[in-house]
């Protein structure tokens, strides 16, 4: 199940404070296995997968600005890097790349002949993976910012 957060129409991510993004908390607290994995809502899953569009986006081609933005993000979101690999594509210049975390990942795909970028933010643990939307709008610009998260790893009952 994912639920859909439109930040065109509903949150205005430049005014955003920790406050507004959900609030976690680690369920191995009170328990012996070393999972990380979350309890919030009165649900348990392993982590939370952010997929992020911007429209409109500018500077989708630039290897560097990519690469420091998602080191940004890693910072901002309190996850751990372990590697990061970007492939620059001719003739169009997009980009694709991935940030590899102790947490799970980040990557992205660019179309910058569209003004379009797709990324996906992975984490698990104590990290927060919606601060990363608002380091993406700082860095690329866009019109428009669609989310999707989804719960990974949910556990029924």
């Amino acid at each position: 199940m994912y639920k859909d957060f439109d930040y065109n129409q509903e949150i205005d991510p430049t005014g955003a404070t920790e406050t507004q993004w959900p609030s976690f908390k680690n369920v191995n607290e009170n328990d012996e296995r070393n999972d990380h994995f979350i309890q919030r809502d009165g649900k348990q899953y392993a982590g939370t997968h952010l997929i992020i569009d911007l429209w409109g986006a500018s500077k989708l081609d630039d290897l560097q600005l990519m690469e420091q933005a998602f080191r940004e993000a890693v910072l901002e979101c309190g996850a751990t890097l372990l590697h990061i690999h970007m492939h620059h594509f001719t003739p169009n210049g997009g980009v694709s790349g991935v940030a590899v975390l102790a947490e799970s990942h980040i990557s992205v795909h660019t179309w910058p002949e569209r003004d379009y970028a797709a990324f996906d933010v992975f984490m698990c643990g104590d990290a927060k993976p919606h601060k990363a939307t608002e380091i993406l709008r700082k860095a690329f610009l866009p019109s428009g910012i669609t989310v999707k998260e989804i719960l990974r790893g949910e556990v029924h009952s």
